[in-house]
């Protein structure tokens, strides 16, 4: 169990959160949620003592180990992989290298045998001698193979190292297990094994994660940051976010009746109060007008875009065709022989473990890089719109405010009413609207990169991992538009729910060509997992 008594934390003037009363207890995986700049990491850091609160405190009985997912990859370069895993439990790793240091003294006292006895005896008490072998057990769960286990870090790619890192924080059955994304880098199998190893943990479990699959899948509770509190809900993401809805909607309603109830005796009071004969009665409505209090809704810390595409013009039958598509990248074949037909109402999840071939075949179709061999052609009724993984290049002009910058991109209104409109349901309303394009964070230039889309009119729509970078609810708003999309989309993403909600075909880039099939993505992760 961790305790948290009355914790607050405030950076300058800006409260991040106040009094904050939690319990988390064992048996429990909790899904810690809020906003973009709620504080979130800061709370998860304050939790492992990296970050020390303004006031209260956060207490763990005095037997427990709390293991924390380090972010650092290049932390341990010259550390071999089994003993960075080992780290994780770091009492033990010290007891394995002391007692193993006294062994290889040449001259072996008497009073080395005590302490290495003392020590061999504290070993087994924390399963010491099965270190490695678990320690193996999860890099393997993981996708790291055996061949890499006594390699030095250095030596590993960076989301190998990530995969290191992670087993560290599993290892030795912590008591208390803080996760920042962990899904981070991961691929399908990597991801459905850590689900599997949390559902079955035995003891406290708090994530953050944008990934709100893995959300659902894991989670008994959610922890709600906003307001400054941090609010306990039973039940996955899901449930939270149906019930926090209704919630909402259930205020509002009962404000409503209130408004209207207020309205109706403001218009008694102005119709009558210069009545003589019906003043009393005025007077009286006036009195219960003035102990009516609305209660207060909060405006939540939680905003959501208005993400809708809408295509210009209505998309024909022919809408793309590629034959033999081939490409080298930087000496490795990225793209052999691709061929695939896109049709009409095709929304096709582009997946497959190299990164570089899904944003290489995006390039093409785009026209921003040639294939070495191969063809295609895009139909007289289509216009696309590209959302690229790297958006660097549209944001480099430091003079242009976002106004200005988005002006660039409409082609029929161009009045500042209606740029500032449209960047306000995007979330960027009064002075941010005026921000410089270039001291944008990532979450604000995917949205800005989406506006533009959005202004584009484009009944195809290419997106490389749109939803890096965003918080929840602008993935939710994005996932909403693009399901409402009434036309066709390529897209690469590695967000599960995402991925099942958009596409209904599959399309798999494979060393050898491509899998393509019109099946949803559940059914195809199902395939890739009876495979093996």
């Amino acid at each position: 169990m961790i305790t948290v008594s009355n914790v607050s934390l405030r950076f300058g003037d800006r409260k991040l959160f106040e009094d904050v009363n939690i319990k988390f207890t064992p048996g429990n995986c909790y899904g810690l949620i809020g906003a973009n700049g709620a504080g979130k990491s800061t709370f998860l850091n304050i939790l492992s003592g990296e970050i020390e609160a303004q006031t209260g405190d956060v207490s763990l009985p005095p037997d427990h180990r709390m293991a924390v997912l380090k972010q650092n990859h290049f932390e341990y370069e010259q550390e071999q992989v089994i003993d960075v895993v080992i780290m994780g439990h770091q009492r033990l790793y010290d007891v394995m290298k002391e007692k193993d240091a006294i062994y290889m003294k040449p001259d072996f006292s008497d009073e080395d045998g005590m302490k290495a006895a003392e020590l061999e005896g504290e070993f087994a008490e924390m399963n010491g001698y099965e270190a490695e072998s678990d320690a193996a057990v999860l890099l393997k769960g993981l996708g790291i193979n055996e061949d890499l286990h006594h390699k030095k870090m250095e030596e590993l790619t960076g989301g190998e190292k990530v995969k290191v890192l992670l087993a560290q924080a599993l290892f030795g059955n912590p008591d208390v297990l803080l996760l920042d994304e962990p899904t981070n880098h991961l691929d399908i199998e990597a991801i459905q094994w850590l689900e599997e190893f949390l559902i079955n943990f035995e003891n406290t479990v708090i994530v953050v994660s944008h990934d709100r699959y893995f959300l659902n899948k894991v989670c008994t509770h959610i922890a709600d940051l906003d307001f400054g509190k941090i609010q306990i809900y039973v039940g996955n993401y899901d449930f939270w976010y149906e019930s926090s809805q209704l919630a909402l909607k259930m205020a509002q309603e009962q404000n409503k009746k209130k408004e209207e109830k207020i309205k109706e005796l403001q218009n008694f009071v102005a119709r009558f109060s210069a009545n003589a004969s019906k003043s009393k009665q005025a007077t009286s409505r006036k009195k219960m007008l003035d102990k009516i209090e609305l209660d207060d809704i909060k405006p939540s810390s939680r905003r959501y875009p208005f993400v809708h595409f809408k295509p210009n013009r209505e998309i024909g039958n022919d809408l793309l065709q590629v034959e033999g598509l081939s490409k080298t990248v930087d000496g490795v074949k990225v793209l052999n022989n691709v061929s695939f037909t896109l049709n009409k109402d095709d929304k096709v999840a582009l997946v497959g473990v190299n990164e570089i071939a899904k944003t290489t075949l995006m390039k093409i179709l785009m026209g921003e890089i040639e294939p070495d061999n191969g063809t295609f052609k895009w139909g007289i009724t289509t216009s696309q719109a590209y959302f690229p993984k790297d958006n660097s290049k549209y944001f480099e002009n430091g003079n242009l405010d976002l106004v200005d910058w988005l002006r660039q991109y409409s082609p029929e209104d161009q009045t500042e009413t209606f740029l500032r409109g449209f960047l306000g349901r995007m979330l960027f309303s009064g002075e941010e609207a005026k921000k410089k394009a270039n001291v944008l964070s990532g979450g604000e230039k995917v949205r800005c990169m989406l506006s533009k889309m959005m202004l584009s009119g484009a009944n195809v729509l290419l997106l490389d991992e749109p939803t890096n970078h965003l918080d929840l609810e602008s993935i939710t708003a994005l996932n909403n538009g693009l399901i409402n999309f009434k036309g066709s989309i390529i897209f690469s993403s590695h967000d599960h729910q995402f991925n099942q909600s958009i596409a209904n075909r599959i399309i798999e880039i494979q060393e050898d060509g491509v899998f393509d099939k019109e099946i949803t993505y559940d059914e195809y992760v199902e395939l890739k997992t009876t495979a093996k």
